[in-house]
């Protein structure tokens, strides 16, 4: 299994969690955060704002599945027909062992 982490514009949290449940991938978590990428924050006029708001979207698949939950990602994700500096990035990490806490049970 995979953990596929997606930080994107608040914006598009919708569009995306909408996209993933009719890619058939219910199981999301949501939460707000903030940074900067390579654009280093925003400058408008003599203010800089230093952390831009995001949403980080997590969610677990199997390996096999990988290619079309990061392809809904960033289909949905994507502003204007190319996209546009600062949509985001998706990061991709190994799962060993998933436990459900209610019952204790290891999760294949």
């Amino acid at each position: 299994m995979i953990m596929i982490r997606a930080i994107i514009r608040p914006e598009k949290a919708d569009e995306v969690r909408a996209a993933l449940l009719d890619a058939g991938y219910p199981a999301v978590t949501k939460m707000e955060v903030f940074g900067r990428g390579k654009q280093r924050g925003l400058k408008v006029g003599s203010v800089t704002y230093d952390e831009l708001p995001k949403e980080m979207l997590m969610l677990v698949v199997p390996e096999e599945e990988q290619d079309l939950a990061v392809r809904t990602i960033l289909d949905a994700a994507r502003t204007g027909g190319n996209g546009t500096y600062g949509d985001g990035k998706v990061f991709i990490s190994p799962v060993d062992e998933v436990y459900t806490v209610s019952s204790g049970a290891r999760e294949a």
